[in-house]
């Protein structure tokens, strides 16, 4: 099985109509939170939660899960599956809807997802189509489905994805790298140059402390919170600082031990 997140739509009427609409190719297998039985009402319904949070442009979540050609599924383990790759991927407690289609020579299935959450709070996207393709894969082993392709997975994924996306995943995989192996924003910056890619910072002009983060490689430049959340520089200070407190702890209670017996390290 795999997995490709397309494109946000405008809005979830022509979402919900290209993938509900034509009864002779699709079937609501789950609808949560929508009506199923009308793609119109289904797309208000998910409009409806959508104007909680303005802001909010690209509310669409659209994915399709293929399965290998010939590969039969019942209906209930396609929307348990559906389920569980929402859940891990962060996309929870939001409407959603699962329809199956048969219009391929392989099986698939849509899954349409609100960005807004039922309590009218944003659903974090960062590095979304990724999660999803390796959540898939987690999937399609746990329950004994048959892989879709047989190439390096992490190699096809690169391989589909845009020039500049390429880009911000080797950036992404190259700090993910360089992380552990580094105890300040120093280390970090020396190993990421290695691997071409410049680390900038934007400070406040008036305090002239850092207050952002960003990574380039080549003429691609993004913000750390576009690589991913975890990468923007709040939290990239967060980890060096508990990287740096675990580590005196760690030398601390070592010392103690060979104290306590006499012994000198």
């Amino acid at each position: 099985m795999i997995s490709k997140v397309l494109p946000a739509a405008r809005s979830f009427r022509s979402c919900c109509q290209y993938v509900c609409q034509d009864r002779n190719r699709a079937e609501v297998l789950k609808a949560e939170g929508v009506r199923g039985h009308d793609h119109k009402k289904m797309a208000d319904d998910f409009e409806s939660q959508r104007i909680r949070r303005p802001d909010k442009r690209q509310a669409v979540f659209h994915s399709v899960l293929s399965f290998y050609p010939g590969e039969k599924v019942p209906d209930k383990k396609m929307v348990e599956i559906a389920e569980q790759y929402l859940e891990r991927i962060g996309m929870v407690n939001t409407q959603y809807v699962v329809a199956k289609h048969t219009d391929k020579d392989h099986l698939h299935m849509h899954v349409i997802a609100n960005r807004v959450d039922n309590e009218g709070h944003s659903i974090a996207e960062g590095w979304l189509g990724l999660r999803a393709k390796k959540v898939a894969q987690e999937l399609t082993q746990e329950h004994g489905l048959k892989a879709a392709q047989t190439k390096d997975v992490a190699l096809t994924h690169k391989e589909s994805l845009q020039p500049a996306e390429a880009k911000r995943y080797q950036i992404y995989e190259a700090i993910v790298e360089s992380l552990d192996k580094s105890n300040d924003f120093r280390d970090l910056e020396k190993r990421l140059l290695k691997r071409g890619i410049d680390t900038q910072y934007r400070y406040n002009p008036r305090t002239n402390e850092p207050e952002g983060i960003s990574f380039r490689l080549g003429k691609q430049c993004y913000k750390g919170s576009q690589i991913d959340r975890e990468f923007s520089l709040y939290s990239l200070e967060k980890h060096f600082e508990t990287k740096r407190l675990a580590q005196e702890q760690e030398q601390h209670y070592g010392l103690g031990y060979y104290r306590s017996r006499g012994m000198s390290r």
